[in-house]
């Protein structure tokens, strides 16, 4: 792929795009490889190399006349990324309808260095169908009256599902904050493998769709395999990995932190019919306080990992099998020492992150 934001040094986030798609999928496959135990390990998936992400993180910068959407240079000034070619096609076409959005109701945008200013992101999710999320990130409800002005302008001029307002008053590097303002709509629908997944504006979803219907789909085949009747999925987000895996004769509990994403997968289940249950709460806390076990669990955490003490309960406990799913080999590594009874029986790389070092591995563990 080609980028001219990175040959004018620009942007530089995407530092292995020199290197031809191959190699870099090469190198991901001998980083994992080198990291874990050996275990038989299924072709790698690739990912398509421009194009593949369904959401865009735009910083705010410039002047409300002139707004920047893309990133922040060292000095803390707006570098405009409007091109950016990870995105999906859809999502920059909406850019600079939304930037013209910025200038008309007149959404000041934050500067860092001088701490002053309201509209600190835009946030555009793209569904399968080309429907729209757009959430604006801002330090205060002061611009709120003006975007909903503006609002039937926006839905004229692009297919949005979603509008919302995040609010974000504090001076730091954090992307948003806890309170979310609905202005339209409250759930884009994400179709995966013939699943209609709900997503709300603070519910996690998997930036690369293509590599993510795969991954739901590998691991579907892994759960098949061993034919489990009972299954958590702990940190489920929207229930991706839960609501695939259901089936006739087999309970499925999902746990994940946000309440809106439980939201999202108990409208899913709802709508299909599927039974599985899925509740807010903490994923470690939830295994340690409950007094059934099931026969398998998977496990989708964060970068850090599950830890040590739901590692430790998985390796003391009667569960059969854990599919873990992983962004982060080395915390995958280091949890797997806390679980030696359970057996690495099948690994996969997926490629959700290309032109970076970053990975997604997916992993079969069976006790004994």
């Amino acid at each position: 792929m080609h980028c001219s934001y990175y040959d004018a040094h620009v942007c530089r986030s995407c530092r292995w795009i020199e290197l031809p798609y191959a190699d870099q999928l090469a190198a991901k496959q001998a980083r994992v490889l080198s990291a874990l135990p050996p275990m038989p390990w299924r072709d790698p998936v690739a990912s398509p190399e421009e194009g593949f992400r369904n959401k865009a993180k735009m910083v705010v910068g410039g002047t409300v006349d002139e707004p920047t959407l893309g990133i922040l240079d060292p000095r803390g000034r707006g570098v405009d990324l409007r091109e950016c070619g990870l995105h999906d096609p859809r999502l920059r076409a909406a850019l600079p309808v939304l930037a013209e959005l910025v200038r008309a109701a007149r959404l000041t945008p934050y500067s860092v260095p001088d701490r002053r200013g309201e509209l600190k992101h835009v946030l555009v999710t793209v569904a399968p169908s080309g429907e729209l999320m757009v959430r604006f990130v801002l330090r205060s409800t002061e611009a709120v009256p003006r975007l909903r002005k503006h609002l039937p302008g926006l839905l004229a001029s692009l297919p949005v599902a979603v509008v919302s307002v995040n609010l974000q008053p504090a001076h730091k590097a954090v992307l948003e904050g806890p309170e979310e303002i609905a202005l339209h709509g409250d759930t884009l629908t994400m179709r995966v493998n013939d699943l209609d997944l709900h997503l709300r504006p603070q519910s996690f979803f998997q930036t690369n769709t293509a590599v993510a219907a795969r991954l739901y789909h590998e691991a579907t085949g892994l759960v098949a395999s061993v034919g489990p009747a009972s299954v958590w999925d702990l940190y489920c987000g929207v229930g991706g990995f839960g609501l695939h895996v259901a089936a006739p004769g087999r309970t499925v509990v999902g746990v994940e932190s946000s309440e809106q994403a439980i939201e999202s997968a108990t409208l899913t289940a709802a709508d299909l019919g599927l039974a599985a249950t899925f509740l807010a709460g903490d994923a470690t806390a939830y295994a340690l306080a409950s007094a059934e076990v099931p026969e398998l669990v998977i496990v989708n955490p964060p970068r850090r990992g599950i830890g040590r003490d739901l590692a430790t309960w998985l390796e003391a406990s009667s569960v059969r099998h854990v599919v873990y799913s992983s962004c982060n080999v080395d915390t995958l590594a280091r949890d797997l020492t806390s679980m030696t009874s359970l057996r690495p029986v099948s690994a996969q790389l997926l490629d959700m992150f290309p032109h970076t070092d970053h990975h997604e591995v997916l992993v079969l563990l069976s006790r004994g």
